[in-house]
């Protein structure tokens, strides 16, 4: 479906579903014992709630209402039996400390269900003190993703804060037609592996009119992902919007059909990239397209890097991911470093289809720079730095 189309789709389902719940139940966790004093733990009262609106034959609402709730890691499962209305006009804290998240990896975890829209809120997964132990090199346990979505499909999330995650602010896995709109991800830009969106399996999904500031990418599109469309982000700090890693595994799935427009980056460690282990792999990345965007003092502005390795155990092969069909249009603004583009693509996968069209990212007092490995493509209109396309 054309993503155009897709968007469409998605607001004719929140006005019919916001229509349908006028009359709809309401089920407020505190009639099922949350308290919102920010310290006894509500999770059993959230799943109770959740559980009973699952269960209504008409659509209903679980409804958070104003006021501190501490939760440990909760599950709301489906398949439901209509739709439902998650609404938050209170904040959801994680237990002040972090060893009781457990070891499950999930916060809060919408899976297999469907219909679902999640509006407005605050979740604070209070990661400060997990950073912490992280860093010290102490036995930490393996941290949560604050909000999660697995198995699920039809699902609107609207308004909602993220603070503090202690490592992905939301996932989203094995899902189809998602829209995240109006969404702030806050963490500080040295919080290690706080990525604002991770999307891998997934086909169909929308994220716009976000502000997203991280210690990690403020998106990351992952293998097996298709028709993802991203509008109107302002990333920063950061490091970016990228498609991938791919390539960690022989039989990877490929990811297809990316669009990011209408975007600003401010301050992060790179702008728009592609990147990849440099190991065998089937996996792909084809039809992206990056345009209308604007670069601030941005350390990477364009890149693609298919020697992707953040440790120091790389596999020192060549990437075997296919990147074909990349086009960059309309990018501008200002670059931290002299080599504003660099295309650093497979010896034995070259890029295919690379395409520039009216590019300006510069530096001050220097001369900005491209860097060209492995490619092939075409470059139109003014393009700066100098094209090595």
């Amino acid at each position: 479906m054309d993503n155009h189309l897709l968007k469409a789709a998605f607001i004719c389902f929140i006005l019919s579903f916001f229509q349908s719940c006028c009359n709809a139940a309401s089920y407020n966790v505190v009639s099922f014992g949350a308290r919102p004093d920010g310290r006894t733990d509500s999770s059993q009262a959230l799943e109770r709630a959740w559980r009973a609106a699952c269960a209504s034959t008409s659509s209903t609402m679980v409804y958070i209402p104003r006021g501190t709730f501490m939760t440990k890691p909760v599950v709301f499962s489906g398949p439901c039996r209509s739709r439902i209305l998650f609404r938050m006009d209170g904040t959801l804290v994680a237990p002040p400390n972090y060893q009781d998240m457990g070891n499950s990896g999930f916060w809060i975890l919408f899976t297999k269900v469907s219909r679902l829209t999640v509006h407005g809120g605050t979740i604070d997964a209070r990661g400060t003190k997990f950073w912490a132990c992280r860093r010290s090199g102490s036995n930490c346990p393996p941290g949560v993703r604050s909000i999660s979505f697995l198995w699920s499909s039809n699902v609107v999330v609207s308004g909602l804060k993220s603070l503090y995650s202690e490592l992905i602010h939301v996932t989203i896995s094995n899902c189809n037609n998602i829209l995240f709109e109006h969404l702030n991800i806050i963490a500080p830009s040295r919080s290690p592996n706080t990525d604002g969106i991770i999307i891998q399996s997934s086909t169909g999904v929308t994220i716009r009119n976000s502000l997203i500031r991280t210690g990690d990418d403020c998106i990351a599109v992952g293998p097996g992902s298709k028709n993802i469309w991203m509008e109107k982000i302002a990333c920063g700090p950061g490091h970016g919007i990228s498609i991938g890693s791919l390539g960690n595994s022989l039989n990877e799935a490929g990811v297809q059909n990316v669009t990011v427009t209408n975007a600003i980056f401010t301050k992060t460690q790179n702008g728009v990239r592609i990147k990849s282990w440099a190991r065998d792999s089937k996996s792909f990345a084809t039809n992206v397209e990056f345009r209308n965007i604007v670069m601030r003092s941005v350390d990477n502005p364009i890149i693609i890097d298919q020697t992707y390795c953040p440790s120091n155990q790389c596999p020192r092969q060549t990437s075997g991911v296919e990147v074909s069909n990349v086009r960059y249009s309309n990018i501008k603004g200002t670059s931290t470093t002299v080599e504003a583009v660099k295309f650093q693509c497979s010896v034995s996968n070259p890029c295919r289809g690379i395409q520039m069209r009216n590019i300006r990212l510069t530096t001050p007092n220097r001369v900005t720079t491209s860097t060209c490995e492995n490619v092939h493509g075409s470059a139109s209109g003014q393009v700066v730095p100098r094209s090595c396309l």
